[in-house]
């Protein structure tokens, strides 16, 4: 029996990293139907080696898991890494806040790496930067095609297993490219009619950086749903507002119409991005707006 972690799962078929010998292709024991649990990409196992030659093992043990993502459906999650391209496709700033507001409800750490600076001009990062320096994330601007700027990014990923996330078209397969040389990642092109990425990622893959550091990456998708959120909690996953609770004149101030609000003062007075509070007060009007359909 020995250790390892599931990199990939297609069609009932489990690929297995074990460190020091390499990957086994596994099937799943007839237990976990029987107990209802589904092996995730990420998941720390236990297999038997069925064919050394081959290369083939069986599935009978899932340790613990230290955190599971619904979706994508993975396990041991350690942090997310948010990429979003700097410009070639201009950034939707409001769907990197859902990102970043889904992250925050999961408990995940986020990283924000704008990638592709080098086709944006100086004043445009110098704005994002504004926008996002009160967030709390780290942030970083890199161009994934030259390297430049992926060194400090990788010292952030080392020892942890990091989840990739954004949408299509913003450079993460090429990403992954260069973290991982090996990996060979299908790269799309950005779609002159729309605007944005052809997806290339078909499914959840962990990449091994190096030992104890892996990658995932992740379908890109082009919009997130805030689903079962509560519009009085998403006030909690702006990091820029929490200095400012109990400050306000009412208490439970969600910082939209209320007088006396500490938080609207702040922007104001430009110690909050504005941007920032402007793509707040969206998703709060959207979160009203289904809250309202649901009672209806």
């Amino acid at each position: 029996m020995v250790q390892g972690k599931i990199i990939k799962g297609i069609a009932g078929f489990y690929y297995v990293y074990v460190e020091g010998r390499g990957v086994y292709e596994c099937r799943a024991r007839g237990i976990f139907r029987n107990q209802k649990v589904k092996p995730l990409v990420g998941d720390d196992v236990e297999l038997e080696i069925l064919h050394e030659e081959d290369r083939e093992g069986s599935l009978v043990g899932i340790l613990e898991r230290r955190s599971e993502l619904i979706r994508p459906a993975v396990a041991n999650v350690d942090q997310a890494l948010v990429v979003f391209a700097a410009a070639s496709p201009k950034p939707n700033l409001l769907l990197l806040d859902r990102f970043l507001v889904s992250m925050d409800r999961m408990n995940l750490p986020a990283i924000i790496c704008f990638n592709k600076k080098d086709e944006a001009p100086e004043e445009e990062l110098e704005r994002l930067r504004r926008i996002y320096a009160g967030c709390k994330s780290p942030l970083l601007f890199i161009c994934a095609r030259t390297g430049e700027g992926v060194d400090e990014l990788r010292s952030l990923l080392r020892g942890r297993v990091t989840a990739a996330a954004g949408p299509s078209g913003v450079g993460k397969s090429t990403l992954t490219n260069y973290l991982v040389p090996d990996a060979g990642m299908e790269t799309g092109q950005i779609s002159e009619k729309i605007g944005r990425g052809k997806h290339t990622t078909r499914h959840s893959q962990l990449f091994r950086m190096e030992q104890g550091s892996y990658l995932f990456d992740t379908p890109g998708f082009s919009s997130l749903d805030l689903e079962d959120m509560e519009k009085e909690e998403l006030r909690h996953s702006y990091p820029e507002f929490r200095e400012y609770e109990g400050s306000c004149r009412f208490q439970g101030c969600v910082h939209m119409k209320e007088p006396g609000c500490a938080v609207k003062e702040a922007v104001e007075a430009g110690k909050i991005n504005r941007e920032r509070y402007e793509n707040y007060t969206c998703l709060f009007r959207e979160l009203q707006e289904r809250e309202g359909r649901r009672y209806s």
